[in-house]
């Protein structure tokens, strides 16, 4: 299945996912020139939208509309404060439905802005919960949209096995069908939608297939302690119920500091212009990688996210030495 399949609804809502469905091409799979590697990334960046998110926002939002949760009269409360606000921000629009996100003071500034001009209602959270971070709090405002008003539709992006569905239809199948080969894949873990589908759907096609996990210092996903992050994308202070369905075998953690450093490389030395996550995803590729020699592995990472979104932030030199560590010039 691809992303222009047919949309299998009924309704004044099918004639817009249509719409929507038909700018979800596929996104290229390109090769990169690295002295021991067969390196290839896939750049999701290319969404209508600018990231991965495009995809499990668009199918969440299919899936409600076929399902009848999710009407002309609905409203879609979510918490993001990045990309999967974005995404469904414009297909919201798209659809003619409400849409309110539930945002943080880590919201990118450009983000934000784009948020306050394409929803009617913005609401942003600025009281850290436990854990130094966001989540909690937004999650809870999110609870309290969800009881005050009469038609609210929540996509629970970390918890919505559609979202799964999504990816493995989608990005995996396109993946599979790019690569006759893949020994490596390296997949940012976030809510787990992304790698809980794609991971799926690559060890289907190729069994012997290594998945690493790729996340934030500071991340509770995989066990550690939260910590007070500052790049939106990949990390959370709780752990996704959505990870549990992927199927990882390698875990790589990367600090804020790296993640600069890993942008800051991916747009020298290949010319790709990512955000925060393909930052991330290309550091611990980078560190996974050091010293190797022998045979050339095919690996793949995703590169999830655009880079214009971290112009004042990851791209600007002042912002990224308040990190307290050296980025490249």
């Amino acid at each position: 299945m691809t992303a222009t399949a047919d949309v299998a609804v009924q309704g004044p809502l099918t004639e817009a996912l249509a719409r929507i469905a038909g700018a979800m091409r596929e996104t290229a799979t390109v090769p990169l020139a690295h002295r021991t590697l067969d390196l290839h990334a896939k750049l999701e960046y290319a969404n209508p939208n600018g990231s991965s998110k495009d995809r499990s926002a668009y199918w969440i939002l299919k899936r409600g509309v076929e399902r009848g949760h999710i009407t002309e009269r609905t409203t879609v409360v979510e918490s993001s404060s990045g990309n999967f606000a974005l995404s469904m921000a414009s297909f919201c629009r798209a659809l003619g439905i409400a849409f309110i996100p539930v945002i943080d003071p880590n919201v990118n500034a450009s983000t934000e802005a784009y948020l306050r001009l394409t929803c009617d209602r913005v609401e942003k959270v600025t009281e850290r919960d436990a854990t130094g971070g966001f989540l909690a709090t937004r999650l809870t405002r999110v609870a309290t949209l969800r009881a005050e008003l009469p038609d609210v539709f929540w996509p629970d992006q970390y918890g919505n096995p559609d979202a799964v569905e999504a990816h493995y239809l989608l990005t995996g199948g396109e993946l599979v069908r790019a690569l006759p080969r893949i020994d490596y894949a390296f997949i940012g873990a976030g809510t787990g939608g992304t790698i809980g589908g794609v991971s799926l759907r690559l060890k289907e096609a190729h069994p012997r297939v290594r998945v690493v996990a790729v996340d934030a210092e500071g991340s509770a996903i995989f066990g550690g302690a939260p910590k007070t992050r500052r790049i939106p994308g990949l990390g959370s202070s709780i752990v996704p119920p959505l990870i549990h369905r992927a199927s990882v075998d390698d875990v790589v953690l990367v600090s804020e500091p790296d993640t600069v450093r890993g942008c800051h490389d991916l747009l020298r030395e290949h010319g790709l212009y990512a955000g925060g996550s393909t930052g991330t995803v290309y550091s611990a590729l980078t560190r996974y990688f050091a010293g190797h020699t022998g045979s050339r592995p095919t690996v793949v990472f995703l590169a999830a996210d655009r880079g214009t979104a971290y112009a004042d932030t990851v791209y600007n030199p002042a912002w990224a030495a308040t990190l307290l560590d050296p980025v490249p010039a």
